[in-house]
């Protein structure tokens, strides 16, 4: 379960199960018992727990750096959907007059596309009635 990795990331990160509950709003209870299921089912130790403190095995330390990148990647995934979502793309028809077209949108579009990369514009510049469907 790529959760218990991310659990097990977190506890080591936060330095025991208590901080890591609060800061996931798990029990740590349930994290205590989902990394324990986690090591059984790699069939390895990766913590070494006292009442007092938790520390990595070297096997530990291996699986927690593949947890962190798993992680980050889940995180980069998850950003570029977000950036695909929030940054205009695509093609904006336009149709104006040749005044409009010297005057405003001369000194604006530059400044349009540079902000927005993905956005391509098609303008058609003429002073006839223009049929919007066509």
């Amino acid at each position: 379960d790529l959760n218990d990795m991310l659990y097990f990331a977190e506890v080591v990160e936060r330095g025991g199960f208590a901080a890591a509950g609060r800061a996931l709003g798990i029990p740590k209870s349930r994290l205590s018992r989902r990394v324990s299921e986690l090591e059984t089912q790699l069939g390895v130790r990766l913590l070494q727990r006292t009442t007092r403190k938790l520390s990595l095995t070297e096997v530990g330390e291996s699986y927690l750096r593949h947890c962190q990148a798993m992680r980050e990647a889940a995180q980069a995934a998850a950003d570029t959907v977000a950036q695909v979502q929030t940054e205009p793309r695509g093609t904006v028809r336009v149709s104006c007059p040749v005044t409009l077209a010297q005057t405003v949108l001369g000194e604006l579009m530059p400044l349009f596309l540079e902000r927005h990369p993905a956005v391509r514009i098609e303008m058609q510049v003429t002073n006839r009635a223009v049929d919007l469907l066509e």
